[in-house]
């Protein structure tokens, strides 16, 4: 969508439902995204994938990006995995009294960064986290701060720290929705929390059509927007994605075209993958 295009296109969207407001798809889906990413001021990093086939598409898909608050998913699911080896109990409180099942609750559905930073700690910090990421083999993405530590340190959209490619978070999700790592229970409870996700209403879920079911986990800081997670068509069709945005304008309203790009393009049309640029 070329940026003439989206100003038409946000014009369109007062006047009629969002969702009927999506773009057709020149060409291959890849393509596409392409054109989306390349033609809107920022830099973008796209991972998806159809997951009852293993088609996939990237843009930018080996390109670190910050992961903010999409680390929130990896946090849970390395504490859901300790509570599956019975080495954790959802009940498990903080000296104040909060458990280990509300916090995630919070950091998960509400992004909450205290109740992160504690479910942290009862972890034993990031570097848990991290290790939980290399014995499943996902190489790409690291976990070093803790939320207070990243928002404390001086602001660097390019530091490796706490990143991820868009690849690498679209492996993490892969391993959450059917991997070995977590149990049919705990990957239910996950999937409920990111289902039940009140921030971002604008991003993934901008411009979807109805019907379409939504779990997933936003990333926010100043001069970057993401959000990762799961589709699922009314026929049942499931879908992973990953959609980074760092710089520019009006990166909410891109993130919900990528979206909306990628519903389209895994449900109406074969896609054509073309590689990693």
């Amino acid at each position: 969508m070329r940026p003439f295009g989206l100003i038409l296109w946000l014009i369109a969207c007062a006047a009629q439902p969002a969702w009927a407001q999506a773009p057709e798809a020149p060409g291959s889906l890849e393509q596409q995204l392409a054109a989306t990413a390349s033609d809107n001021p920022g830099e973008y990093g796209i991972a998806a994938m159809d997951l009852s086939t293993g088609a996939s598409v990237a843009f930018h898909g080996d390109e670190a990006f910050p992961m903010a608050s999409t680390v929130k998913i990896a946090i849970a699911a390395t504490y859901l995995s300790q509570v599956d080896a019975g080495r954790r109990s959802l009940d498990d409180t903080t000296a104040a009294g909060q458990s280990a099942a509300k916090l995630m609750d919070l950091m998960i559905t509400r992004s909450d960064n205290r109740a992160t930073d504690l479910l942290l700690g009862m972890l034993g910090g990031p570097g848990a986290v991290d290790s939980w990421l290399r014995s499943n083999n996902l190489t790409g993405i690291r976990v070093d701060r803790t939320i207070a530590q990243l928002l404390g340190d001086r602001r660097d959209l390019h530091d490796v720290r706490d990143s991820s490619t868009p690849a690498a978070m679209l492996g993490l999700l892969r391993l959450i929705d059917a991997g070995p790592s977590l149990t049919p229970s705990s990957r239910a409870l996950l999937l409920d929390m990111m289902a039940r996700c009140v921030t971002g209403t604008n991003r993934i879920k901008g411009i979807l059509p109805p019907g379409a079911r939504v779990e997933h986990k936003t990333g926010t800081l100043n001069g970057y927007t993401g959000d990762v997670g799961f589709l699922t068509t009314p026929a049942g069709k499931r879908i992973a994605l990953v959609i980074f945005a760092r710089g520019g304008e009006n990166r909410p309203g891109v993130i919900a075209t990528i979206a909306r790009e990628i519903y389209e393009g895994f449900t109406q049309a074969p896609v054509q993958p073309m590689g990693t640029r």
